[in-house]
């Protein structure tokens, strides 16, 4: 995809914090984990959730969420702030871009000016806006305001930036991941989702998954892409944990193992594993499951709750116990073969961007299309096989609110059952 060009002398380059610079969403959990209960902490994840699906505004969630924490002294919050990594590669991108030229602004609805603020000293932007906060007596009062809180909140204060810094559109690019930011696309040339959600994807220019110093060849072109991209063990390991999770059918079939059991088996070696999760953000080991899980973690999850295991064993399990033999064996082909394979080969090889997902490549696609038909094959007639793998990785590469881990085995189930 050819890139926009963009004048580096007065360019802006506006960051998310929160998924992009951050961890997202560690501060308030982190915050929480110190100093509410186990209420509490379920009821900022369901706010969070509850937002992620659109349920309710971001405004609605963050206003009960900092009720939360009145009373908490300012100071104690702003270093469990400053304990928060920064994302990999974060600084390395604000220096090329500085040398470069680019002027950078943070932009975070979750977080207080003041953190906001404190980080982009760290990493050398000059603009920082945040949401406000009460304080009385030195603690917040779980009151919060600000512009950037509002759905075209951070669209009023990258406006204003940009007209009282004598800055152009032009040449204005946003490196963002959720929804929140669609106001502020009018506003730039180019935009950028890193490791962005559905609707982010849909709507930016281009994206960019795994390290954040990917995304300089799209802000500069003179950046080769070559001298950014970081050689990791990590992606191999953790597609071959997906494509050798084929197994599981394979076992079945042929070693006559009951497929309920497994399926239990495996839903509570998960919850096993959601429990070393959050035993691994407070920095404490867990056996085996903290030396597989620093293995396969990549970027942000290595500060965060990995969820991806989660979807991917829900997606097997559901497989197993839902649907009767062999149709759920071949929905696990299709999500182990098909997505494996379309992942690993498309970015390797893939040079096609697909249009309505500018994260997938066709040529993976196409190969995770065989890939899964051979392994369906060995449950079901070519008919059903051709039409589960086509409907899984039709799954595969279109946007959407759903985990695909559990999407495409689920409705590739469910066509061979029609």
């Amino acid at each position: 995809m050819p890139s926009k060009g963009c004048g580096k002398n007065h360019s802006l380059i506006v960051f998310d914090v929160e998924g992009v610079v951050l961890p997202k969403r560690r501060y308030l959990l982190l915050e929480a984990s110190k100093r509410l209960g186990i209420h509490e902490i379920f009821l900022i994840i369901t706010l969070g959730f509850l937002y992620e699906v659109g349920v309710v505004s971001l405004e609605f969630a963050l206003r009960r969420i900092y009720k939360l924490f009145k009373g908490v002294v300012l100071d104690e919050s702003f270093q469990t702030f400053r304990e928060i990594p920064i994302i990999p590669g974060a600084l390395e991108v604000f220096q090329t871009l500085r040398r470069r030229g680019y002027r950078m602004a943070l932009l975070s609805s979750g977080l207080p000016t003041l953190f906001v603020e404190d980080l982009a000293k760290r990493l050398g932007a000059e603009y920082a806006f945040g949401l406000g906060i009460e304080i009385v007596d030195g603690r917040l009062t779980g009151e919060i305001f600000g512009d950037i809180i509002k759905p075209s909140g951070k669209a009023i204060i990258l406006k204003n930036l940009l007209n009282d810094q004598g800055l152009s559109h032009d040449g204005c690019v946003v490196v963002a991941d959720d929804r929140n930011n669609l106001s502020i696309l009018p506003l730039c040339d180019k935009s950028i989702g890193y490791n962005a959600d559905f609707i982010f994807t849909i709507k930016c220019d281009y994206v960019v998954k795994g390290s954040l110093q990917e995304i300089l060849p799209y802000i500069d072109p003179d950046l080769r892409k070559e001298q950014f991209t970081i050689s990791s063990h990590v992606e191999p390991f953790r597609e071959t944990i997906h494509i050798g999770s084929f197994l599981i059918p394979i076992v079945c079939k042929y070693l006559k193992v009951d497929a309920h059991l497994l399926g239990i088996l495996i839903l509570l070696v998960t919850v096993v594993y959601v429990a070393s999760e959050f035993v691994r953000l407070r920095g404490i080991k867990f056996p085996l499951f903290s030396t597989i899980t620093s293995k396969a973690v990549i970027g942000e999850e290595n500060w965060s709750f990995a969820t991806s295991p989660v979807f991917f064993a829900l997606g097997i399990v559901l497989s197993l116990l839902i649907f009767p033999i062999p149709i759920g064996y071949a929905s696990i082909a299709v999500l182990t073969l098909g997505d494996g394979s379309a992942t690993i080969f498309g970015k390797k090889f893939g040079r096609t961007v697909l249009p309505f997902n500018k994260s997938k490549r066709l040529e993976g696609t196409l190969l995770g299309f065989f890939s899964a038909f051979l392994g369906t094959l060995i449950f079901v007639d070519p008919v059903k096989g051709f039409i589960a793998a086509a409907v899984g990785m039709l799954v595969e590469c279109v946007p959407s609110p759903i985990n695909d881990n559990i999407s495409i085995p689920i409705l590739s189930g469910l066509v061979i059952m029609l």
